[in-house]
């Protein structure tokens, strides 16, 4: 990266900043649920091509999509920015997603400008527009299908209530069991039946004392989502959704196995048949954040003047991502980053927030952190020979738990 980059990155993305506000602000407006985005994927390629990138739509997945701009025919290093814009039931872009798209957006148009400037950088950006990752899994049904072939390193950013760099991303599980037991009169023969509720509860108080004996970055939530129709009978049926997270997907295993015994133990109990699965194949992995990637970025967050009073704060679990599968398979960044805001992520009161004036600065400041990140390793394959190495490394480490 030399200082023509960092003055073109800077210049193109205040530049362009009204313009990118207005697509944060339409994403915004107009929440749309996993793989149902046909608003914002509408909008975010009609932006790219305006930009001159050569855009796919419907990339594998209805609202999936691929835009590329690349220099001497492509060869040299591909570096991808990731989009998301899917948003929360009811309570819309509590997660921020509008302000994800916009970064990498701004990026993206960042980064083409300076290869523009520049015809010594050879390399490809692609963006990719990646659906569905509250739940629905978009960029593990991507890798799937191919679209991360030929990717050297993968950039976005999230905001949140606080920065970190390194975000603890927990690997994650759906989980969903059914207790079939027997109806009967509460009030006259109560010993003819076999209570399904007594099930789901017994089941619930299992999960409850065993979270005592698991590891501080373990997480069991569970909701009881039917426990019968009326109180004068007996429940027949009822029904529990679980998510389960730990620090690795061999904890996890060892997690989802302890559940299935708390499962088993509440339906002998009671006398209860049960059905219970685990959606695996939208298992989210825990983020591995590659070290020379995110100092490259932290670098020049700090030359843009960034300020990260977060540093001295304990770095908790935050939650799980299909950005962690991601970045089993290339190495990866997914720096969370502060706007202004008294409430966090997947709350009401944050949605506000994510659709507010004051979220822009820092958004655009990440834009051009990553932009300058990206156009440093395009410039510099001894850099990408770093960074794979220490994927490598981060990879055998992970995998010994």
């Amino acid at each position: 990266m030399t200082d023509a980059d960092y003055e073109v990155v800077c210049s193109k993305i205040d530049e362009e900043k009204g313009y990118l506000n207005s697509v944060s602000q339409d994403i915004w407006k107009l929440p749309e649920l996993a793989y149902k985005e046909v608003h914002a994927h509408a909008l975010l390629t009609c932006a790219l091509k305006r930009h001159g990138f050569k855009v796919q739509k419907h990339y594998y997945m209805q609202t999936a999509f691929r835009a590329e701009f690349s220099t001497n025919s492509g060869t040299g290093v591909t570096v991808a920015f990731l989009l998301e814009y899917d948003a929360l039931p009811e309570i819309g872009h509590a997660c921020g997603h509008n302000l994800i798209a916009e970064a990498g957006l701004a990026a993206a148009i960042a980064s083409k400008a300076a290869m523009e400037k520049d015809k010594t950088i050879i390399g490809k950006v692609v963006v990719l527009g990646t659906p569905a990752e509250e739940g629905g899994g978009g960029k593990i049904k991507l890798l799937e299908f191919g679209a991360f072939d030929g990717i050297d390193v993968a950039l976005m950013v999230h905001p949140g209530f606080l920065t970190r760099l390194s975000p603890i991303f927990l690997s994650s599980v759906k989980g969903s069991v059914h207790f079939k037991g027997k109806e009967a009169h509460a009030g006259a023969v109560p010993w003819l039946g076999v209570n399904a509720l007594d099930a789901a509860v017994s089941c619930y108080q299992n999960l409850a004392l065993m979270r005592q004996q698991i590891k501080p970055t373990c997480r069991i939530n569970v909701i009881i989502t039917k426990g019968g129709s009326a109180a004068n009978v007996i429940p027949d049926e009822s029904s529990m959704e679980f998510f389960i997270r730990a620090s690795t997907m061999g904890e996890l295993k060892s997690l989802v196995t302890k559940v299935e015994n708390c499962i088993k133990s509440a339906a002998c109990a009671t006398g209860c048949e049960m059905e219970f699965s685990f959606v695996e194949e939208d298992c989210y992995n825990n983020l591995i954040t590659n070290k020379v990637l995110i100092n490259l970025f932290d670098s020049y967050l700090n030359r843009l003047g960034y300020i990260n009073d977060d540093k001295k704060a304990i770095n908790l679990p935050v939650g799980s991502t299909d950005m962690g599968n991601v970045s089993h398979k290339i190495p990866s960044i997914h720096p969370l980053y502060r706007i202004p805001a008294t409430a966090v992520n997947h709350t009401k009161e944050y949605t506000k927030f994510a659709g507010a004036e004051t979220a822009q600065e820092p958004t655009l400041q990440m834009g051009k952190a990553m932009a300058l990140t990206a156009l440093h390793v395009l410039r510099s394959p001894e850099v990408l020979e770093e960074i794979k190495k220490e994927f490598i490394s981060d990879l055998e480490e992970d995998s010994r738990g």
